[in-house]
């Protein structure tokens, strides 16, 4: 896109000055920042990974305890094994994490972004690498700066191979959610299907490009939830805020120098908020949708606080109405539950219940009843009329199981031939079922009838399953 020059000699043509529409991406050179929020970002981290490089090497009665089987079609969750008629406890999974991420949101900003968001968690790992090998923000502007000599096409070199190893091994975790673990050691290294192979490398070079490379860019130019995260706030949202009252006018001053005495607020100006920002902010200028909540900025103010002789809190985890109203820590607490915070907690306590409930009670049995269309009704020899079912029975619990199978719902209604059958553990049977009506019992058209199928050694595992009857 092209403007034209203002500045030129009358009857000239204006010469055109061509704008960009894109910004100049610059690369962020976040220094390492220790502290109180740091510590825990760290400890989110540390728990989150656990859990996700752990979860598949953990066993469960003779199998992988957590494993989303998409040959088998089942879900295994410790003691807990989903079939795809499960499918509603997916949605309400979501329904329960939509909730909670706007309940997060609604009280303390972007604290899932800053602490378990798998693009921030693997940016601050593979940055932990990246600082351990060519060092701190100086050395590693200074080694970026110079020529491409033997250092540091060592240094590169090292970083870039830390960092791949990270990647496929968290690439070859996921696949491992899948497919068994044992399975894909014992098919190491070749013996990979084309699919686990893809999707190894798909996520794992994912990983080393977003958490190495992009980081930042996917928090302001990727992510959703950065744009629209301005009308989950509200005035009374707790946000990382500068006080611009008591740090403005900013400037630097000598050490044990009154800063009231010499006109200056309490910001010293030394830049290290915007230094350890993993997004390259200033958040002096106030809330911005670049800024993931982290408080790496909070720890270190405290820091140069505590140095200058001055109170914590220059940068702090506060509330707009907070800043404006001078609330103390109470009145902030107390702002906080609000009738929006309240509503969303009760709906998220009642999701949380009923999901309970249900998963508790849930009865590991299903049965789908469906009728052999090859032949609707005939008159058997006896002259009763019958009709021919298939019965899938689906033992959704890890012990096998004996069923006995009866019919009611029209009197004189009985079952010809099998009337019990043993499913294995979390398997499924297929068994053909003849039910015979006296014709006298029934009406013309359908009549419905109902399958009971109950566990012999537990009463409590039983289904009963509606089903139509056709009489001539």
């Amino acid at each position: 896109m092209k403007q034209k020059d203002g500045n030129n000699p009358p009857g000239a043509a204006a010469p055109e000055t061509p704008i960009s529409l894109y910004a100049k991406h610059k690369v962020v050179y976040a220094k390492e920042v220790k502290g109180w929020w740091a510590n825990w970002r760290w400890a989110l981290v540390w728990f989150t990974q656990l859990i996700f490089y752990g979860s598949p090497w953990l066993e469960w009665n003779g199998r992988q305890a957590v494993l989303f089987h998409l040959v088998e079609r089942k879900f295994y969750l410790f003691g807990l094994v989903l079939w795809p008629q499960d499918v509603f406890y997916l949605a309400l999974l979501l329904i329960i994490s939509a909730y909670a991420l706007f309940l997060f949101t609604a009280v303390a900003g972007r604290l899932f972004c800053g602490y378990a968001c798998p693009q921030t968690v693997y940016t601050e790992i593979f940055m932990w690498i990246e600082n351990r090998i060519e060092g701190d923000r100086s050395a590693r502007l200074k080694l970026d700066k110079g020529p491409m000599d033997g250092r540091k096409f060592r240094l590169k070199a090292l970083k870039h191979m830390a960092w791949i190893l990270v990647s496929i091994w968290t690439g070859f975790t996921l696949v491992g959610y899948f497919t068994p673990v044992s399975e894909l050691l014992a098919a190491l290294p070749f013996g990979l299907s084309g699919w686990e192979l893809f999707w190894t490398f798909f996520y794992g070079g994912f990983c080393y490009m977003q958490a190495g490379f992009l980081r930042e860019q996917v928090c302001m130019y990727m992510c959703p939830y950065s744009r629209f995260q301005g009308v989950m706030f509200d005035p009374d949202t707790l946000i990382v805020t500068y006080d611009p009252e008591r740090g403005e006018p900013r400037g630097p001053r000598k050490k044990g120098v009154d800063p009231k005495a010499a006109g200056l607020g309490d910001c010293v100006d030394c830049g290290l908020c915007v230094q350890v920002c993993p997004t390259g902010i200033d958040i002096r200028k106030g809330l911005q949708y670049e800024c993931i909540g982290c408080s790496a900025c909070i720890d270190v103010c405290d820091q140069v606080m505590t140095k200058v002789g001055q109170p914590k809190g220059l940068i702090r985890y506060s509330t707009e109405n907070a800043l404006a109203k001078h609330l103390s820590h109470r009145e902030i607490v107390a702002h906080i539950l609000r009738p929006r915070i309240l509503f969303y907690t009760a709906g998220l306590v009642a999701l949380i219940v009923a999901s309970t409930w249900s998963l508790a009670t849930r009865v590991p049995l299903k049965v789908d009843v469906i009728r052999d269309r090859s032949m609707l009704a005939r008159e058997a020899d006896d002259g009763r009329i019958e009709n021919v079912f298939n019965l899938k029975i689906m033992n959704t619990s890890e012990m096998p199981r004996r069923f006995k199978l009866a019919v009611r719902g029209v009197e004189g209604a009985e079952i010809i031939g099998q009337e019990t059958c043993e499913v294995g553990s979390s398997d499924h049977l297929e068994v053909i079922v003849n039910v015979r009506i006296p014709p006298e019992n029934g009406k013309k058209g359908a009549n419905t009838i109902y399958f009971d199928v109950k566990a012999e050694n537990d009463e409590s595992v039983a289904v009963h399953e509606k089903a139509s009857f056709l009489m001539p």
